[in-house]
Formats: C-alpha cells, structure tokens, sequence
C-alpha cells in the first residue's frame, strides 16, 4: 500500500528519530511539593525528595495553603529541606489574609533559616468561589509582593504565568502585561500553570516576548496520576484538557499501573516536544509522589550526579 504524501513524511520523521536516546540531558529541572498533613504524608514527601535529589535540581518548592492555612507546615518542610538536604528550597509565600509586617516576618524567618528562594504569589481566596481581597495593611498584588520582598532581603524570586490567561484576567494581554509587572518588580523567572499541548506554550513564550517579557518562562508539567483529579483542578484554572488526552485515559480507572504507564508517555511526550522547541527547563508538579517525575527526566536525558561525597568514597 502507497501512503498519502503527508502521512510518508510523518513515517520518516517517526523513523529518523531517535526518540529520547538521544537527548544530550542537558535540560534543567525543579520540583513542587506541597506540605505534609500526617506523619504517614511526610514520609511519602522525604521518600519523594530522597528519590528525586539525584537528579540535581535547581531547586524545590513547597506549596502555601489558602489564606495562609498551611503557613507553619510550610516553613519547618522548607527549613527542613534547607537543613538536611544539598537542594535549594524554595518558599511559596501569597498575600491573602496577612498584613505586610506578618509577611516580613514569615520572609525574614525563611532568610534566617537559610532559604533564598522565595516562589510569590497573590494566592487564592481562602474560600472557594469567592473573590482575592487585599488585606487593608497588606499587598494588593504579586507585583507589590515582589517589590516588598526584594525591600527586605536580595531573595531570588519566582512568579507565576498563565499559559491559557489567568480565570480572572480581563484578556489575554492584560494578563501577560500583569507579568511583565511582577518581573520588573524584581522576579527572576515565571513559572507556569500546567497546560496538556506544547502549543499552548509556544504561543503563549512568543507573545510574552513580543510583549517585552525577556525573562525566564519555564513550562509547570503536570504528570497526570489521577484523571478525574486533574479534571477538577483543570476547571478551576481554567485550563483545556483536549479531547485526544480523556480518551487515553478512558477505562484506567480499575487499572492504575497502567495509568501510571500512560500518564508518563502522556508527559514525557509533551517534554520531548517543549526541548525541540528550545526549552531546557522544565518544573514539575509531583504532587509529593516521585515515580512519574523521575521516569520522564530519565527520559529527558537525567541521570543521577555523583556527589563529591560519593566519588570519594
């Protein structure tokens, strides 16, 4: 049988490729978690730091509860990283229900416990549904975060991008002009929220660069363990699942080693196509569980680094 000219052209891309054997790994990576509620959860947390420390990453973050509600949980998981671990911590830190004085004393406890990385936020409203309002002695934005951050102690600071625009910006432009703020405020890098086309973010990179925004945008990758979990978190960020993804997914539910299995192709896939369009860095979002994360930066060309420690020995 004679194949159309468009699917030969595809057979011959498929075939030439080497798939991800021949990434140089030379990609850069960083991990979310977020803090611990029970014992049994915090050991989950360290096995996951312990399997993914390896990799060298640039750094880890730990997520922030709604209105501070996971504050001190945050702090001792961060300090706890910083302290017993070679990896640079990073802090979530958000505006919601706190005055600009108890976020300096939040920030100046992460610098004295040695974090300086600070990922700031606006945050989301500590009840779901209803709207972000500022504190009256607090700020009033992640622009305004930035810049007090940056009056209180030289943090790196990261920040957050909206590749498919923020539920509540008024357009897509406002949005990244929104960013473009918070970098000029003193941010080093935007990270983005999770997305399922490399498309997304192609267009998304390319209008922020036609925007000014020469920054650093690094693409948030969601491993998708649990579908119907992703769906729920997709609606309330407004992010689009495509159609092509829900029918992989289709009939896993009883299955989870082999969700496991496609949830990776899904990601990993996604990550080969974002590094041949020119990104080298790439956060993950692990949800405190290591396998998936670990899997697609081994095939992204991550291996663990031998410390000096261990090369000694």
């Amino acid at each position: 049988m004679i194949l159309p000219l468009d699917q030969t052209a595809e057979s011959r891309r498929a075939l030439a490729s080497s798939l991800f054997a021949g990434l140089p790994g030379d990609a850069e990576i960083s991990f979310e978690f977020f803090p611990p509620k029970t014992e049994k959860m915090e050991e989950q947390l360290w096995d996951a730091i312990v399997t993914l420390a390896p990799l060298a990453p640039r750094f880890v973050s730990v997520t922030y509860g709604a209105g501070g509600s996971t504050r001190e949980r945050t702090h001792n998981t961060v300090a706890r990283i910083a302290r017993e671990t070679a990896i640079p911590a990073a802090a979530h830190l958000t505006c919601v229900d706190a005055s600009r004085d108890e976020i300096a004393e939040v920030a100046n406890a992460y610098w004295a416990a040695g974090v300086r990385h600070i990922v700031a936020l606006r945050g989301d409203p500590p009840n779901a549904g209803g709207r972000f309002e500022p504190h009256p002695q607090g700020y009033a934005s992640a622009a305004e975060l930035v810049e007090g951050l940056r009056k209180l102690h030289p943090f790196e600071i990261s920040v957050s991008a909206y590749p498919e625009t923020h539920p509540e910006a008024a357009t897509a432009q406002s949005d990244i002009d929104f960013l473009r703020r918070k970098l000029d405020a003193g941010a080093s890098r935007a990270i983005t929220q999770f997305f399922f086309e490399p498309d997304t973010f192609f267009r998304f990179r390319d209008a922020a660069a036609g925007a000014g925004v020469d920054a650093e945008i690094v693409p948030g990758i969601m491993p998708v363990s649990n579908f119907a979990a992703i769906q729920r978190m997709s609606k309330m960020t407004g992010t689009a699942i495509p159609e092509w993804m829900a029918h992989l997914f289709d009939g896993l539910d009883d299955h989870p080693a082999a969700r496991q299995l496609v949830a990776a192709t899904i990601a990993a896939e996604m990550c080969r196509r974002l590094y041949a369009g020119g990104v080298r860095q790439f956060h993950f979002y692990t949800l405190n569980r290591a396998e998936l994360s670990y899997a697609i930066c081994h095939l992204l060309g991550k291996r663990p680094v031998e410390t000096a420690q261990e090369a000694a020995a």
